[in-house]
């Protein structure tokens, strides 16, 4: 399989228009929850890390591009950036990373034998955050789950900038 060249990448169009045309208050959603994401309870690279993960796991090209773009700029290493993927059994998360991975996991993956966020894994997450930071890392999940739908069915173009990322 080839990898698109700039010239194929450049054409890339997306399937609707900004959003923002038609609904303003979007930006003003994003905002909120972008502010209330950042409050400090948990770090930047969490957020990411946790957002990049959803991304890979609805199949999101626009999502795990712009995560993984957000990561590198913040200096995280091409090994924790890959490995995100496969981070149960990779070496280069923190205890309390590996738990916020395996939360978003869990809200995004049916368990057809139970619920998603069992017990015990709250237990395992109330371990390594605290009552605002569970709050937080919820947020982020609900973030992400707010903009899976406008990238999957809007597909607006990997790489660019918000704003920037729609050709009509």
């Amino acid at each position: 399989m080839s990898t698109p060249t700039t010239t194929e990448q450049d054409n890339l169009q997306s399937r609707l228009p900004d959003p923002s045309q038609f609904f303003p208050e979007v930006a003003t959603i994003a905002g909120a929850m972008s502010k209330a994401t950042l409050n400090g309870a948990i770090p930047q690279t969490t957020i990411s890390l946790v957002q990049l993960r959803a991304g890979q796991i609805v199949g999101s090209t626009y999502h795990t591009v712009r995560q993984t773009g957000l990561l590198r700029k913040a200096g995280e290493t091409e090994e924790r950036i890959t490995a995100v993927a496969s981070w149960q059994d990779a070496p280069y998360f923190t205890d309390a990373e590996r738990v916020a991975l395996e939360l978003v996991e869990a809200v995004l993956t049916p368990n057809p034998s139970g619920e998603r966020v069992p017990d015990e894994l709250y237990a395992k997450a109330s371990a390594h955050y605290d009552d605002k930071a569970l709050w937080t890392l919820t947020i982020v999940i609900g973030q992400i789950c707010f903009f899976i739908p406008v990238a999957l069915i809007g597909k607006p173009i990997p790489g660019k900038a918000p704003g920037k990322n729609y050709s009509r």
